[in-house]
């Protein structure tokens, strides 16, 4: 009896922090705290004399998503402490960052496993490059943020071996089946993983008749394929959320995934309807190192 209240109690505490976290993440909001940790990652000359002194953490547009992609209810089931070393896999723009940058930068650690700097792709030299100028030259704001490389093949170690208490993915899974490296990336996140750790995913959901090429295709795929991934790595299914499901969302549009906001990938055309469906139906699934 006194173990669930302990864990009760610890939950209410972790969602307090988040909370607090997330109302002081406003276009006005710039709190500061001394630096935890010596910068393991300098910015450039250019990035230095560009980047503004004091920035939001978070802008109007992604507190806006906040309705869809519902983060403080998403991290309280993936189970974050601000105490945690956390892994977010390829964090692009940064939308999870600035939350989980701030909760975890007095006690935690948080590492950034983004696209490789020297990438051949130039959207993800640009968003690295995007990334590194918000993040990295505000550690009063976001902390010190240790940032990995994830490009698999040929970059894959993210972290140290048993190094992280959470390993986290926010609608990724269908970029690595591009190049067939999602298993990949599963068994990397498995290897760094405290025993007893957790693998967090928040992915499109297929419905279960959608084939691999049709995931592809889309960037909608299905819990059963993703769970397999875990499995595979050697993972336990810890449980599944419907935090970020959304029953409007059809799976049945020209341009897939994409079709829906923040994309708008069909610009005007039937944009209305987009717009009231809203960002894509998702599945919230919870793994565990054994």
């Amino acid at each position: 009896m006194r173990s669930g209240i302990l864990r009760h109690t610890t939950a209410t505490i972790a969602i307090t922090a988040i909370a607090a976290v997330l109302a002081a993440c406003s276009p006005e909001s710039a709190e500061t705290a001394k630096e935890k940790l010596p910068r393991k990652e300098v910015a450039s000359p250019e990035e230095q004399t560009t980047s503004p002194k004091v920035a939001p953490t978070r802008s109007a547009a992604e507190l806006a998503r906040d309705q869809y992609r519902h983060p403080a209810e998403t991290l309280m089931f993936f189970e974050v402490d601000p105490g945690h070393t956390v892994v977010e896999l390829w964090p692009g723009g940064g939308w999870y960052t600035a939350i989980l940058a701030p909760y975890l930068k007095n006690n935690g650690q948080l590492i950034a496993a983004h696209f490789p700097a020297d990438s051949e792709v130039g959207f993800f030299q640009k968003s690295r490059a995007a990334f590194n100028k918000r993040f990295l030259l505000q550690p009063e704001i976001y902390g010190n943020i240790y940032v990995t490389e994830l490009a698999p093949p040929q970059k894959l170690t993210i972290a140290q071996a048993g190094e992280a208490d959470r390993v986290l993915t926010f609608r990724n899974v269908h970029n690595w089946m591009r190049n067939r490296q999602e298993q990949a990336v599963f068994d990397e996140a498995f290897r760094v993983l405290k025993q007893g750790g957790i693998l967090g995913v928040v992915e499109h959901r297929a419905p279960d008749s959608f084939s691999r090429e049709k995931m592809v295709e889309t960037g909608y795929v299905t819990e059963s394929y993703v769970t397999q991934l875990a499995i595979n790595a050697g993972f336990v299914p810890a449980g599944h959320s419907e935090i970020n499901a959304n029953p409007k969302d059809s799976r049945d549009h020209a341009h897939g995934v994409w079709s829906l906001p923040p994309t708008l990938r069909g610009g005007d055309v039937n944009r209305s309807e987009f717009l009231a469906i809203g960002e894509s139906d998702r599945m919230t699934l919870k793994f565990r190192k054994p």
